[in-house]
């Protein structure tokens, strides 16, 4: 995984898919089972990045370029 500034406030990651898998799989096991003491604003917030992400991830989907057929 790669890390860097995009610009302030901004940040950009480079990560292998099974990386990034993993951060998502994470956020959504604490997001649906969070333990007593997380802030409920905390969990809006990801809540909200997840739901965020899943659009961006059907748009991803939908604009997928066509596999190549196989003969």
């Amino acid at each position: 995984m790669q890390l860097e500034w995009a610009r302030p406030g901004v940040l950009r990651a480079t990560a292998h898919i099974y990386e990034f898998s993993a951060l998502v799989a994470a956020a959504r096991h604490v997001a649906e089972s969070a333990p007593p003491g997380i802030p409920a604003e905390a969990l809006d917030g990801l809540r909200k990045v997840l739901a965020d992400y899943d659009a961006q991830a059907e748009q991803l989907r939908e604009d997928a370029p066509a596999e190549p057929r196989r003969r």
